[in-house]
């Protein structure tokens, strides 16, 4: 990407540690609907979230509170520092049960994750639409294919310049678990 660095590495988990890991992390994680503030109203988050790491995390006006890692989490977490090449103290987990569930476009820029963040998302199960578009200029739009065991770094420049989201679908899908590792400050 112009002006952003963004690097995708396509099977980093194999299709079968993706479904295991998959499985493990749909049955064993606390998924909740989060209530979100969006535009200054309350609604229902449009997928399931889960929040793991050393200290809380806040956005859209809700905060989660630090919460131990589970030993699936540790083991992929360990795995995508070490591609990054840095390392992180939290993971937001999204749960898209179909393609009905989205992720609006947002930047990961909260104050606690310093200035220019790098963010780490990681994909087990169904392929889904991974859309970028620069801040400012919302005709300019990147779309990544984000499959099953990919790995994307959201390196410097990203957040900052630009915003992502997971539209919705009207083909059928299947379930899909999206891990974006991050670092609280």
């Amino acid at each position: 990407m112009p002006d952003a660095e963004a690097r995708l590495f396509t099977g980093i988990f194999s299709a079968r540690t993706a479904a295991t890991h998959f499985t493990s992390l749909r049955n064993d994680l606390d998924w909740q609907e989060a209530t979100i503030s969006i535009f200054g109203r309350q609604v229902k988050s449009p997928r399931m979230s889960s929040w793991y790491g050393d200290a809380p995390y806040t956005y859209s006006s809700l905060t989660w509170p630090a919460r131990p890692w589970p030993p699936a989490l540790s083991e992929i977490k360990a795995q995508v520092e070490s591609l990054a090449g840095t390392s992180f103290n939290g993971v937001l987990a999204n749960l898209y049960r179909d393609g009905l569930d989205s992720m609006g476009w947002h930047a990961d820029d909260e104050p606690e994750l310093g200035p220019d963040p790098v963010i780490a998302s990681v994909v087990f199960g169904a392929d889904r639409r991974f859309v970028f578009r620069r801040k400012g200029d919302t005709a300019e739009k990147i779309e990544v294919p984000l499959g099953n065991g990919d790995v994307l770094i959201m390196g410097p420049g990203t957040q900052r310049r630009w915003q992502h989201g997971v539209p919705k679908t009207a083909k059928p899908v299947g379930e899909r678990i999206n891990l974006t590792f991050r670092r609280i400050i």
